[in-house]
């Protein structure tokens, strides 16, 4: 299958129209208007989204993701990755991880991190077939 990498914009059509529909597949409780608060903050503290389009210009997935400077090297932050359910296990994701990778070297980050909910066990079996290991746990407090 034929993909394409593009960044999309906080201004353009595309992020509306391709990337809110998969990220809020993900995240359902943000809501449009939050999607869209949130890509306008974020996008300002060096986020970035990046969508995989097939050759009919369908965008397949989304990786929202950051570099961050921390105590323990520069790292490559993946905030979301989400893939269409209609493209699943078909390859997509792998291909998106793997641009992930070629952008975290070429930004010298000393390593790829994430957060994945406890019960997406799906997207474990993802993140180990793709030689992630858990490396960490992450605590959070609701305020």
């Amino acid at each position: 299958m034929e993909l394409t990498f593009v960044d999309v914009g906080p201004d353009g059509p595309a992020l509306l129209r391709d990337v809110a529909p998969l990220v809020l597949a993900l995240r359902p409780a943000l809501g449009a208007d939050g999607f869209a608060a949130f890509a306008a903050e974020a996008h300002a503290q060096g986020l970035v989204f990046t969508a995989a389009y097939d050759g009919r210009g369908r965008c397949l997935a989304v990786a929202a993701h950051r570099v961050l400077a921390t105590s323990r090297g520069r790292l490559f932050f993946v905030d979301d990755l989400v893939t269409a359910p209609s493209a699943r296990s078909a390859g997509v994701g792998g291909r998106l991880f793997a641009v992930l990778g070629e952008r975290a070297a070429a930004a010298g980050c000393v390593r790829i991190e994430l957060d994945s909910g406890t019960a997406n066990h799906g997207a474990h079996r993802f993140y180990h077939a793709h030689r992630m290991a858990v490396t960490a746990l992450h605590f959070g407090l609701d305020l």
